[in-house]
């Protein structure tokens, strides 16, 4: 019987690991919607040099004047899709993490105290849709958890973010002069010339630059308990600000390494695909070069309109999530 007791806690708690990845979702679609205008100008200021953007605002409005407000919205298909998938993958799987890592590395955290008493021990709030673990989970066992889910996601992510960038960097207003006609046709005649290894162009830096995930969701925590114990916010409030001032925590530390990631996605990949010679053997290499053309200030082109971007767009998709955590049964 005690037996039995013991195990309807750690039960209940994986039949809740669904919860995340639904959740995960409707983060992605709210991510979307708000970042990717954002999103495009980065990705063009990252891999053009000076002479053809002179900065974020003159690249808007070339992209509006040319290309009209769809321009922004270029190659938002594949995250669109994209974005739903990685946010369930990335947030039910930090889900499933940070469960994991309380119950069986950090188990020395929590409170052994009836579940009535434990956030009157000491004053913390559960997160939403956690259990009391998870609550009680160090904030830098889940910038671990967040290392741990961006592995994961990575290889998700990796695929959708190349056909994004390729697309995003075709300037041409007519189909007819791009060489992409749209992110299908982007993957096919990669695939065809390069195959499974040309899809997954890039994989390395995107799993280097995801290990950032550490600064996210450690800081995500450390927001989250500093709004709830020093203020009177709603919890969707504490959501918004956390959210959005973590995220930006994130890109100050992880931008230089998507500066990389970046260039290496949208090198010519030369071969049957016929786009080019392709300029970088491996992540040093783009590493060096961006060094070279510009010195250090190449690694932060870009930086305005995504730190821009990173407290809306992730303030948003986090009030979606924990939103939706809280109302899933």
């Amino acid at each position: 019987m005690a037996a039995d007791l013991k195990q309807k806690p750690a039960e209940a708690s994986q039949s809740k690991n669904y919860k995340g990845f639904v959740a995960g979702v409707f983060s992605g679609i709210a991510k979307l919607s708000v970042g990717h205008p954002f999103d495009t100008i980065k990705v063009r200021l990252q891999t053009t040099d000076a002479s053809r953007f002179s900065g974020p605002v003159a690249c808007v409005a070339q992209t509006l004047r040319h290309e009209g407000v769809r321009g922004l919205y270029k190659g938002a298909t594949p995250p669109l899709v994209g974005w739903m998938f990685m946010d369930s993958v990335m947030l039910g799987s930090l889900t499933v993490y940070r469960r994991l890592l309380a119950e069986n590395v950090f188990s020395q955290h929590i409170p052994r105290l009836p579940h009535a008493d434990r956030a009157a021990a000491d004053g913390k709030q559960p997160i939403a849709g956690t259990s009391d673990a998870v609550a009680h989970l160090p904030s830098y066992g889940h910038g671990i958890a967040g290392i741990m889910a961006g592995a994961t996601v990575s290889f998700v992510a990796a695929p959708v973010e190349h056909i994004k960038a390729r697309l995003q960097i075709q300037y041409s207003a007519k189909k007819t002069e791009r060489l992409y006609t749209g992110p299908i046709d982007c993957m096919k005649k990669i695939y065809g010339a390069h195959g499974i290894r040309g899809i997954y162009k890039g994989l390395a830096a995107t799993l280097l630059f995801r290990s950032f995930f550490f600064f996210w969701w450690g800081s995500y925590n450390v927001f989250s308990q500093l709004l709830r114990d020093r203020t009177s916010l709603s919890a969707p409030a504490i959501n918004f600000w956390a959210g959005g001032l973590s995220a930006q925590v994130f890109w100050i530390t992880s931008y230089p390494s998507d500066v990389v990631k970046q260039r290496i996605m949208t090198d010519p990949m030369g071969g049957k695909l016929n786009d080019g010679t392709p300029k970088f053997k491996g992540w040093s290499d783009a590493a060096k070069a961006v060094y070279r053309e510009t010195g250090w200030k190449g690694y932060w082109r870009g930086f305005l309109p995504c730190f821009l971007r990173a407290f809306p767009a992730n303030a948003a998709a986090l009030v979606a999530f924990e939103g939706v955590m809280r109302h899933l049964p």
